[in-house]
């Protein structure tokens, strides 16, 4: 798998801002990842060793299909050629060693394999934000989604990046994740499954 550039937008939904303890100051929080980070679904998802508690993040990904730069919300679903699911995963503790520093989030988000990427879908004709999703670990309900809960639309997350960067075809934007979020250990099976998003599964080693 590959892709020019991986964006990533944290904090998009305000349970999950809450459920860590963060301020709701109305941000849209954007890191990356290099292309290194992407695992195929059904490929073994290989967890981090000896670097504390690995979280998984359930999101909503979408693939840019036509380059833009200063994207008008309005046409900004033009620009976006399929729609899956995704997962960012975190090194929570190491994060949270970053943070209180305020050092760059790269070590504990870009790290190889940190996003698990399943088959993309055909953009729906329809809302964006009218989408749900699920993530389940060993067959337990974790986190549930819904686009419409999004902070930052994803409108308005393109036209935020298309501001500093020119978007390109293959592209790839992690949109953010509801809470519920949580450890993964080597044994687990996660899996994600959304309304038009399809679906995707990996077993942690």
């Amino acid at each position: 798998m590959s892709a020019p550039r991986i964006f990533c937008i944290g904090r998009n939904y305000a349970a999950h801002v809450r459920e860590l303890g963060h301020a709701e100051d109305g941000e849209c929080v954007v890191f990356m990842k290099p292309a290194s980070s992407l695992v195929a679904a059904d490929a073994p998802l290989v967890l981090p060793r000896g670097r504390g508690a690995v979280h998984f993040e359930a999101e909503m990904t979408v693939r840019i299909g036509t380059a833009g730069r200063d994207i008008d919300e309005g046409s900004a679903h033009r620009h976006i050629d399929a729609v899956g699911l995704g997962i960012d995963l975190t090194l929570r503790d190491l994060q949270t060693t970053l943070r209180e520093r305020g050092a760059p989030w790269e070590a504990c988000k870009a790290f190889d394999g940190s996003a698990p990427l399943g088959p993309w879908q055909p953009r729906p004709d329809g809302d964006l934000q009218a989408l749900r999703f699920s993530c389940t670990v060993n067959g337990e309900l974790r986190q549930e989604g819904d686009t419409g809960h999004m902070l930052f639309p994803v409108a308005r997350i393109l036209r935020i990046l298309s501001e500093t960067w020119t978007l390109l075809p293959g592209d790839i934007v992690f949109t953010g994740t509801p809470a519920g979020v949580g450890p993964l250990v080597a044994g687990d099976v996660i899996a994600l499954e959304g309304d038009g998003l399809g679906r995707a599964e990996w077993h942690c080693v």
